[in-house]
């Protein structure tokens, strides 16, 4: 049980983090909503999910097959608490003006700001999730969930996990073409 209390006070570490980074606490629209449909939109990574929520419920997956590998004797609620403070990690990098600015690079990043501290934390949340799914799941079911959400993705616009982690690493100019396309 204090693993699990570990992960909460990570989750309030994030938010106190992005907070002194000059991250929102939530959309400078005025308004929060559960759903952030267009990822070109001021609203993208603002609200509490958006597309790329997909993406770090895959996140956990990912970890998950991790913390089996390299912790096998390892229990669970560590692995949890270890995830988490990975993905905290990860999201305070993510908000961080160099990391804000090579992100803008991106064909369906240009206007992105950074995540509020509500979207930050439940991306956060969703990593957790897809660890725990992929702690109760048979592996062949999970490995299907995440092609399912990868493509599913990748159709309703453009984008997923391998093409953002492709484009941060090596921005391809036709993947870009590719993405933008649609949007216009």
């Amino acid at each position: 049980m204090p693993f699990y209390a570990a992960a909460a006070a990570l989750l309030i570490l994030q938010g106190v983090v992005l907070y002194f980074l000059g991250q929102p606490l939530f959309c400078e629209c005025g308004y929060v909503t559960l759903w952030a449909p267009d990822p070109l939109s001021a609203e993208n990574s603002q609200m509490f999910f958006d597309w790329y929520t997909f993406s770090h419920i895959i996140h956990g997956f990912i970890f998950y097959w991790l913390a089996r590998k390299i912790f096998p004797n390892v229990g669970v609620s560590i692995w949890l608490a270890m995830v988490v403070a990975v993905e905290v990690a990860w999201e305070i990098l993510e908000n961080t003006p160099l990391v804000i600015e090579h992100y803008r690079q991106q064909a369906l990043a240009q206007g992105y700001i950074g995540d509020s501290i509500l979207n930050s934390v439940f991306d956060t949340i969703a990593t957790a999730y897809g660890f725990l799914l992929a702690h109760r799941f048979p592996w062949w079911a999970i490995i299907m969930l995440a092609v399912i959400l990868e493509v599913f993705t990748l159709y309703m616009i453009r984008d997923a996990l391998v093409l953002n982690i492709l484009g941060f690493i090596a921005p391809l100019d036709f993947i870009s073409s590719w993405q933008m396309s649609k949007q216009i």
